[in-house]
């Protein structure tokens, strides 16, 4: 089969290599899945960095979230097994993660349920308490983490703030269902929410990003906010000041939605069977802005490292070359 591996550390378009290899073994309470479509995350290009939490063995092949095949001819959303992961033509997944794909999702759609919505789940309704009628601010909005917060934010009744860059962006997150869009190139964002909010600012807060997005978050939460950190995209983790936080009255939410895997899977389950009934009643649909060939992903990956792309970028792997392949 073909799989993109990882020998060495760095930038995924240089470091990424596309290579036949033989198909990785199932190990115990594993299963062996055809892949349908991988969709890229940032943690891919960080994995391949070496800078993510989780630090598979050299070589390895990225790809954290895919929609797969069963050897039964099932369609199912997994997280791969590292170090073989999504971008390959079979990945390894635990069994006991297996996650059915919703009928009204395509395959690159399904893949991108998972992940980037199970944090938005978690983060807004879990740790926050999002109520309908509040208004949620979400930082890069267009993005593939972004783009299901917001969706789902419209979804629980909220009025929605998105925070992008260039007007590229700002156009796809007014397609999503923004409420109010705004283009942090152009506009003091604090200064924007406090006018689109009637000087109370957001109830809930948002943010992949860290760095600067999280000093704007300070500012502009609201009496009784919660401001959720769920990653630092933009390389810089910042230190809060706890005595900001006590006297404007407002709270700092970490979510790490892995560990509910271990922690409480069944919470993992329950959040996708809410996703599914939701993608079938339209609330909610991945945005899918690119589907490429297996070919294509060591160049998708930088780009999604490079902060260029908008939702989810999906890797379709070619055609068995045969049976032994």
């Amino acid at each position: 089969m073909q799989a993109w591996q990882v020998h060495e550390l760095g930038e995924p378009g240089e470091v990424m290599r596309l290579a036949d290899v033989a198909r990785p073994t199932p190990g115990e309470g594993q299963a062996l899945l055809k892949v349908r479509a991988a969709n890229i995350n940032f943690p891919d290009a960080l994995m391949c960095r070496g800078q993510y939490q989780v630090r598979p063995p050299l070589p390895f092949t990225p790809g954290v979230e895919i929609c797969g095949e069963t050897e039964d001819g099932r369609r199912v959303i997994a997280s791969p097994a590292l170090p073989y992961g999504g971008f390959a033509e079979y990945a390894v997944a635990d069994t006991a993660a297996l996650l059915p794909a919703p009928e009204a999702l395509d395959d690159a759609e399904a893949a991108a349920l998972h992940i980037g919505y199970q944090t938005g789940w978690f983060g807004l309704h879990r740790r926050a308490a999002l109520r309908a009628g509040e208004t949620l601010l979400v930082h890069a909005a267009a993005g593939g983490v972004g783009s299901a917060a917001v969706q789902l934010g419209k979804a629980a009744g909220a009025t929605v703030i998105g925070v992008v860059g260039g007007a590229g962006k700002a156009a796809v997150a007014r397609e999503l269902g923004c409420d109010v869009v705004i283009d942090r190139r152009e506009q003091d964002v604090v200064a924007a929410v406090k006018e689109a909010t009637g000087g109370r600012g957001a109830d809930v807060i948002y943010d992949p990003v860290g760095g600067q997005a999280y000093a704007q978050s300070a500012k502009a939460v609201a009496f009784e906010g919660r401001i959720v950190v769920v990653g630092f995209a933009s390389g810089t983790i910042p230190s809060p000041a706890l005595n900001h936080a006590l006297i404007k009255n407002y709270a700092i939410l970490g979510l790490h939605w892995g560990l509910y895997n271990t922690k409480n899977p069944a919470l993992v389950r329950d959040c996708h069977e809410r996703l599914t009934d939701l993608a079938a009643r339209g609330a909610i649909k991945p945005l899918v802005s690119e589907r490429v060939p297996l070919a294509a992903a060591a160049d998708a990956v930088q780009r999604v490292a490079d902060g260029v792309t908008t939702g989810r970028v999906a890797v379709l792997p070619s055609p068995e070359k045969g049976a032994d392949a």
